[in-house]
């Protein structure tokens, strides 16, 4: 988790401190929601280190935001579909929801899907150590040297990859978790090791799991899946 700096903008402070947005912070300002230190907060003062905040009356619902696990299929795009290309939001009709991160076109597996833009940030930094796994099947065999070049890290040219975890799951796949998310980062990385690959599907993301879902299945994070998913996020759930 970064360090926060004092003083500090009050939309960073509280988006920082997983009760909104910076967006919504700045509407509930503006509505004379946001107290500091028992006066009302102005847009863009700053809050200090001792500094007491408070949000008035019940102005930020948990119960607002959605969560859903998805199967993005191959040969659809995360966003930005260019002509005769299909995208997530018209696959699933969820146009109030936004993809967190992206898989490529050739790439399938689990996507979040929500509208809560505090976890964006929290979810997509590398710094933050967030796990993401996933199951590749390549051309050829797999050997245990190149599993373990992966996991001590990989120069794939304008880069050195993070360590991470890799296991054998048969003779021509294996399974991969990261922290990190360079660009094509996998695909690359089996390209430096000229390894082909066939498939690559991402199958789990912190807790939320694939499992036995189908391309193009939509269910939602919900219970103790989604508490445990917020709690690792820092996102405050009492709000």
């Amino acid at each position: 988790m970064e360090n926060i700096e004092y003083p500090i903008r009050i939309n960073k402070y509280l988006a920082y401190k997983g009760l909104t947005t910076r967006k919504n912070a700045d509407k509930l300002i503006e509505l004379g929601k946001v107290i500091i230190n028992g006066k009302v907060a102005e847009l863009g003062q700053k809050v200090r280190q001792n500094d007491k905040v408070e949000i008035k009356g019940d102005s930020i619902k948990q119960s607002n935001f959605q969560y859903f696990a998805y199967y993005k299929p191959r040969n659809v795009i995360t966003h930005s579909p260019q002509r005769g290309e299909k995208d997530i939001a018209s696959m699933t009709g969820k146009k109030n929801l936004f993809p967190i991160g992206r898989l490529d076109k050739d790439s399938e597996g689990l996507i979040i899907l929500t509208n809560d833009g505090r976890i964006t940030q929290r979810l997509l930094s590398p710094e933050f150590d967030h796990e993401k796994e996933y199951l590749v099947i390549t051309r050829t065999p797999i050997r245990q040297f190149f599993l373990s070049q992966m996991d001590r890290g990989l120069n794939i040219g304008d880069y050195i990859t993070k360590s991470c975890k890799t296991k054998r799951v048969g003779v021509n796949s294996f399974s991969i978790i990261l922290t990190e998310g360079k660009k094509h980062q996998i695909r690359r990385m089996c390209d430096a090791l000229n390894l082909q690959i066939e498939t690559l599907k991402r199958i789990r993301v912190m807790n939320v799991k694939i499992a036995k879902m189908k391309p193009n299945e939509l269910r939602k994070i919900e219970g103790k899946e989604l508490d445990e998913f917020l709690s690792s996020l820092r996102i405050n759930t009492n709000s």
